[in-house]
C-alpha cells in the first residue's frame, strides 16, 4: 500500500513542478530569471515549488 500512495503521491508533485515550469515560461520576466526558478524546480521539485509558489513571479491580472 504504502508503494502505491508513494507513487501517487511522487505523480502528483511531478504534475504540480510541469504546471509551475509552464507558468515560468509564460511569465513576463527576464530569461535569466525563468531559467534560475525553472533549475530550481528541476533539481529541488518538492522545495523549488514551494519556494516558486510563494516567492515566484507574478503577473498581475
Amino acid at each position: 500500500m504504502e508503494l502505491q500512495i508513494t507513487g501517487v503521491l511522487g505523480f502528483l508533485i511531478f504534475i504540480a513542478d510541469i504546471w509551475a515550469i509552464l507558468n515560468i515560461v509564460q511569465s513576463k520576466e527576464s530569461s535569466a530569471t525563468k531559467l534560475l526558478w525553472i533549475v530550481l524546480i528541476l533539481f529541488l521539485p518538492v522545495l523549488g515549488l514551494a519556494i516558486w509558489w510563494f516567492a515566484g513571479p507574478r503577473d498581475p491580472r
